[in-house]
């Protein structure tokens, strides 16, 4: 790894492209690119998003993704003059979860680093990642019930697997958001930076995550996401299953080695 962070302020400022994509060896970084726009998910960058994920889920360079948006917002969310004058039809013929299908089923370790304003459909796409790092000027809201609707993007079933049923009923039925403090307290965001440092932070351990062997990574974020879901007793016979079939795989014997000979290893995902 080269140890620099790639920041959204290196982004050229005369790009104009909703969504900008930073590589750095193994890690890429997903920047939301219209800050003046207070990174609003309309189509375009929608689309964009959806298009930066399916390019870096079938890129084998890169182990980890990191999803960002500026130091003052991650996305405040849907573009509501795109919603206004639609009716339900038209809005199901718009397939909006098409957009957020590559985010939430990209076979690599997403984080999103939130500095800002996280709302609405900003919360929901955050919490798609697997997991959350934010500062203490994060802003997570669901205010969507304060203009006629309700969260249609995981916004109910995420948030309160997150912080259970009690919190997110107080953010969803009023709208009132939490800071990144009490996010980190409640667990929606797993780990709180220093202000100004969530970037930083996010792509450090986006670099852990990269050294990892990538079959023990799919293995164990498929059992975790899809067991949750289980009864206990059937979760814990899948996670015996891919336990076992991790066994007959080279990343586990040569992790095994390098650990017994004091040495890193050099996982090559087969």
């Amino acid at each position: 790894m080269s140890g620099a962070v790639l920041t959204p302020e290196k982004v050229d400022a005369g790009d104009s492209a909703p969504v900008v994509v930073l590589r750095d060896e193994s890690v890429a970084t997903v920047v939301l690119n219209r800050p003046d726009k207070r990174n609003v998910l309309d189509l375009a960058m929608r689309a964009a998003i959806a298009a930066a994920f399916a390019e870096l889920d079938q890129d084998a360079a890169i182990r980890a993704i990191v999803v960002t948006g500026s130091s003052t917002v991650f996305a405040a969310g849907a573009d509501l003059n795109l919603l206004v004058d639609k009716g339900a039809q038209e809005v199901a013929d718009m397939d909006l979860g098409q957009y957020w299908a590559p985010v939430a089923g990209c076979s690599k370790p997403v984080i999103a680093a939130v500095s800002g304003f996280a709302l609405g459909a900003g919360c929901e796409l955050a919490m798609m990642c697997d997991f959350i790092v934010c500062d203490r000027t994060a802003r997570f809201g669901q205010p969507e019930l304060s203009v006629g609707i309700m969260p249609g993007a995981g916004g109910t079933q995420r948030l309160g697997r997150l912080v259970g049923r009690n919190v997110a009923s107080l953010m969803l039925l009023t709208g009132e958001p939490l800071s990144g403090e009490r996010a980190f307290q409640l667990g929606l965001a797993a780990d709180l930076a220093a202000d100004g440092e969530a970037l930083a932070r996010a792509t450090a351990l986006a670099r852990r995550a990269a050294h990892m062997p990538p079959r023990a990574v799919k293995a164990t974020r498929g059992v975790l996401r899809q067991g949750l879901e289980l009864p206990l007793d059937a979760a814990l016979a899948m996670e015996n299953r891919e336990f076992l079939l991790l066994f007959d795989t080279a990343d586990k014997t040569e992790g095994m080695r390098a650990f017994l000979e004091k040495r890193k290893p050099a996982y090559v995902g087969k």
